[in-house]
């Protein structure tokens, strides 16, 4: 897989700023290594690779919180349209970490705010103030739940209007309980675009039978993971699924 993401041309992090979909619609799929490499040479001539400091699959660290009572997780798994996360992301190369809180309405749009921070205690005056202004939830409710780890390859399409981002070597582990979860082969794919502008790779996901297939790693990881209470009735069948393409 690192030959074929050597053949695509580069495109830097500041030739990217015109790409930041900060307001957008995500199309997420679930595959495997073996359909990433196909895909992978399919795209190559249509999509440039983001590159920073001579790296193309960057590191990633993600540490999730929820509230007590696991609110977020909850109405996810309801069906919830209107819905929130908060995470703290960390850059591996740079050991840039990020505070952030995804709202997703019920139109299918996903904003998301976020500032720059270098540690995870909520009770700094610039988290509190940050989430009291962004999230619907009390911060004192609001506990570390799970955390983990993947390595990501981001693609721009040469028309610079959308991003598409791989995850590979996907592990979750639950902060709560100490469980781990290694994803093996899984790929997941997530299609960011502002609208639904025209996308090149939607055809080659179709011709290899890619289909759409909805994945929050938060909920994902903590139904893999997560204690005998929580529910995961609207998550079995993606769980099967997810489960036959980890074991292939």
């Amino acid at each position: 897989m690192e030959k074929i993401i050597e053949s695509f041309n580069p495109i830097s992090l500041e030739e990217m700023k015109s790409v930041k979909l900060m307001n957008r619609t995500d199309t997420k799929f679930v595959t495997n290594t073996s359909k990433l490499c196909e895909l992978l040479k399919m795209a190559q001539h249509d999509y440039y690779v983001q590159e920073i400091d001579g790296e193309r699959n960057l590191e990633y660290d993600t540490t999730y919180f929820d509230t007590k009572a696991f609110d977020m997780y909850t109405m996810h798994q309801c069906g919830h349209a209107n819905r929130q996360k908060i995470r703290f992301r960390t850059y591996c190369i740079s050991d840039l970490q990020f505070m952030e809180v995804k709202t997703k309405n019920n139109h299918g749009r996903t904003k998301k705010k976020r500032i720059e921070v270098s540690d995870m205690d909520l009770n700094d005056e610039e988290k509190r103030h940050f989430l009291q202004k962004h999230l619907r939830f009390e911060v004192g409710s609001l506990q570390p739940a799970l955390s983990n780890h993947f390595s990501r390859i981001t693609l721009v399409n040469k028309g610079m209007t959308e991003r598409l981002t791989i995850d590979t070597g996907l592990r979750f582990h639950n902060l709560l309980n100490g469980k781990d979860k290694d994803m093996g082969q899984l790929v997941v794919i997530e299609l960011k675009r502002d609208g639904l502008v025209y996308s090149p790779v939607l055809h080659m996901l179709r011709q290899l039978r890619i289909q759409p297939h909805g994945f929050s790693k938060y909920c994902m990881g903590s139904a893999l993971t997560g204690n005998d209470h929580l529910p995961v009735n609207r998550f079995k069948r993606k769980l099967i699924e997810i489960n036959k393409l980890v074991n292939q």
